[in-house]
């Protein structure tokens, strides 16, 4: 007989008791997962690290005090458990800010509940999960705020088939939507996806989203255009 697998051990960070509890309703050892922490505020969040082992952090983005961007960053910085940032439809900005500061991935706070427990397993297992409603907008807010972007590498070491992956990874796609847009196997698309995170140096899809911001791959109106339109 084997041992069940061990939970996977998630430390919630929101500012409102009810949206904590609602989430430990949700993130039931039924589904492998264990929340063995809370915390009311960013600031709080080194030290419940520091006491006990954590595998993801469900981190809200507006709290009273230190924010999630802030926090996120600290975490990062110290090498910290991968962060599923949660956000609201018009948190644009600040949900930019924590892809920055080294979010693993983001989901809206009315998303359902099988989609918030898939979320927290994809980004506990050094995985992405972007919400591609949210990554649109944050890509339009993005292109009209940010400074002009900058060339990057991408020209010179990816080929040509490697940059409309990373186009797609960034207008938010799923690996069958891609394959789908692109007309290619969704094997070929996670291979793709393997080679441009090694040439480029990218972590994860995250990191991927953001380098596109940064170096103009990506504008506004792109998902659109290029996800497949419902039915197809």
């Amino acid at each position: 007989m084997t041992d069940d697998p061990a939970p996977t051990r998630v430390l919630l960070v929101d500012d409102q008791e009810l949206v904590r509890s609602g989430l430990k309703r949700i993130l039931r050892p039924r589904d492998g997962l264990q929340v063995v922490g809370e915390c009311a505020d960013g600031s709080e969040v080194e030290s419940a690290l520091a006491r006990q082992a954590v595998d993801v952090v469900v981190m809200d983005l507006r709290m009273k005090g230190m924010d999630g961007i802030e926090a996120t960053r600290r975490v990062a910085a110290a090498d910290g458990p991968p962060v599923l940032v949660l956000t609201t439809f018009d948190d644009d900005e600040m949900l930019s800010g924590a892809l920055r500061a080294g979010a693993n991935g983001f989901i809206l706070k009315d998303s359902s509940a099988e989609d918030l427990v898939a979320a927290v397993r994809t980004v506990a297992e050094g995985g992405s999960w972007l919400d591609p409603a949210v990554t649109a907008r944050v890509l339009t807010r993005f292109r009209e705020s940010a400074d002009p972007p900058t060339g990057g590498i991408h020209q010179d070491v990816l080929t040509t088939r490697e940059q409309e992956v990373l186009h797609a990874i960034a207008c938010g796609l799923t690996n069958a939507e891609i394959a789908a847009a692109l007309f290619i196997s969704e094997l070929t698309v996670k291979s793709h996806i393997g080679r441009i995170f090694v040439k480029l140096g990218l972590r994860d899809r995250a990191a991927a989203v953001v380098y596109a911001f940064d170096h103009g791959v990506v504008r506004p109106g792109d998902a659109d255009r290029l996800r497949p339109p419902p039915g197809s």
